[in-house]
């Protein structure tokens, strides 16, 4: 049996969760501690930082900013333009490219910045979709390497030291302490939490005809090299509060665009817009754990309030977990096609990665489905 958050509708089975003796996951605890931030003297803090890392006579950018073209890099970029910064923003290209995600990140660059977006190799992306979905269950295992990599190559490279990401997802999602508490990205980060999944990018070498060479986007630098230019990092959302609803509605009074409906298997229409295959990745999520993206939007919500717990027991019992047949408009088959994976074997890797202990089984211990294809949660709540 699944046990649940009793303030929230997270599952005990999300990695690196912990509940109190009330039942209460750390992730609601960390945001409950927020109200007793001074927010004012963070701002103030970031401020300091900012200046000392700014490029006093204007020869090169003063950070780097991380985009994908989403709703939460749109607003990091905005608030660097605000507090009057020279970022140089760094797109490190998803796989599987939507027309809306090309639309926001057109738009970004209208915001009046530099811009570099990095393409790595498709075939080698697609190899390493397949190597991920097949290997440890997540086909945007390159993705989530890259989105760490590249903009700290391009610091390295452009020698830019400070990069400004989003919010710690530790923080807001839950986390060891240590990383809760983490306001600065270092190496010892990524490798715990920048989606390796345990799986080395040094493991791939030779697997499938990959090479060192087709690897270079995915390897981080050096610490000799981080050291050279002084390579660190913050979490934008630890000095300034983060709120995904604040953010999409202050980057789309600045030109960000949102889906024109429900994004499948979410309860939103306004995030992970970028990337066909985010559905299929969402959907292993819940999977492996027993919860997916409408669960993890759910949960932020009733934080705020915004919703009541028994609202989000009904929208995740309803959205999440759906089978991913489309993501975006486009369907699963073309979306595996790059991969040569047909839908019938696909459907056989879902099901060699699905907990049987969280889903219901026949008599024959077989998984028990819905008539979209996604296999049964044992339950939905603490009963």
């Amino acid at each position: 049996m699944l046990n649940y958050c009793t303030k929230c509708v997270m599952p005990s089975t999300k990695p690196d969760l912990m509940f109190d003796d009330d039942g209460v996951c750390n992730a609601c605890r960390n945001y409950e501690n927020r109200k007793a931030i001074d927010w004012d003297a963070r701002k103030a803090e970031l401020a300091i930082i900012l200046d000392k890392y700014k490029n006093k006579i204007g020869s090169n950018w003063d950070c780097i900013v991380p985009v994908s073209g989403g709703k939460d890099s749109t607003y990091q970029v905005i608030r660097m333009l605000q507090l009057d910064l020279n970022p140089l923003c760094v797109t490190s290209t998803t796989c599987d490219l939507s027309e809306l995600g090309r639309k926001n990140i057109e738009n970004i660059k209208r915001l009046g910045v530099d811009y570099i977006e990095v393409s790595p190799n498709p075939r080698v992306r697609a190899k390493l979709n397949r190597i991920g979905l097949e290997q440890v269950g997540d086909i945007s295992w390159p993705e989530h390497v890259g989105i760490f990599t590249i903009p700290v190559r391009a610091a390295v490279q452009f020698n830019v030291p400070l990069i400004v990401w989003g919010e710690n997802s530790q923080n807001e999602y839950g986390g060891p302490a240590a990383a809760a508490d983490n306001n600065v990205l270092n190496r010892r980060w990524l490798e715990e939490f920048g989606g390796l999944l345990g799986m080395r990018v040094s493991d791939l070498i030779e697997h499938n005809d990959i090479r060192q060479r087709d690897l270079i986007n995915y390897t981080y630098p050096s610490d000799e090299e981080l050291a050279r230019v002084g390579v660190t990092g913050l979490f934008l959302g630890h000095y300034l509060p983060w709120d995904g609803l604040a953010n999409v509605l202050i980057s789309q009074a600045n030109g960000f665009t949102t889906y024109n409906k429900v994004v499948e298997g979410s309860m939103v229409s306004y995030e992970n817009l970028d990337n066909h295959q985010t559905g299929i990745h969402d959907y292993f999520k819940f999977l492996k754990f027993g919860f997916g993206r409408a669960t993890d939007l759910a949960c932020m919500h009733i934080r705020r309030q915004r919703l009541t717990r028994q609202d989000g027991l009904e929208i995740v019992g309803r959205l999440d977990g759906i089978f991913p047949w489309e993501y975006l408009g486009k369907s699963l088959e073309e979306i595996l096609k790059p991969l040569d994976i047909t839908v019938d074997q696909f459907t056989r890797i879902c099901d060699r990665f699905t907990n049987k202990k969280i889903f219901k089984l026949d008599s024959s211990g077989n998984l028990e489905k819905n008539a979209d294809g996604s296999p049964i949660k044992i339950n939905y709540d603490n009963i």
